[in-house]
């Protein structure tokens, strides 16, 4: 069994905003973030291509991305689609990125070249029990 170092980075406090950008562009977002924009229910997203911030703004557009929320039990945590927004200003997903967003004018405003911590699913490859070995064909 091999041991895994534990890095505070990788756990978030629940009272820190945080957004993480998971692989192929879905960001999930805690209920502090959310909050830091009065908890919109679509939003339109903008990019800085220069400073490499992504800012969501609430809108009621037609256009606008739809937040909703990630589980049915509510733990606040929110999700947006935003893979062919990645995609078109070709942003990383290859690893799951957690950020420290900040409020901008009334925007979310997370920041690419600011400090982030990879993330690691909790969904480990299933591995065979020891003892599932089949015996020795003699």
């Amino acid at each position: 069994m091999g041991f895994e170092v534990f890095d505070k980075r990788m756990a978030p406090l629940a009272k820190a905003p945080s957004v993480t950008i998971q692989k192929r562009g879905i960001f999930s977002i805690n209920r502090v973030a959310h909050k830091l924009i009065e908890e919109p229910e679509t939003v339109e997203l903008l990019f800085d291509k220069e400073n490499k911030v992504i800012a969501l703004r609430p809108s009621k557009e037609p256009h606008a991305y739809s937040i909703r929320p990630q589980s049915s039990r509510d733990t606040g945590q929110v999700i947006l689609s935003a893979t062919a927004f990645t995609q078109y200003y070709d942003i990383d997903t290859s690893v799951s990125r957690r950020y420290k967003p900040y409020e901008q004018d009334g925007m979310l405003c997370i920041d690419l070249t600011g400090p982030s911590a990879e993330v690691r699913g909790n969904r480990a490859k299933r591995v065979e029990p020891a003892d599932s070995e089949e015996p020795d064909a003699r």
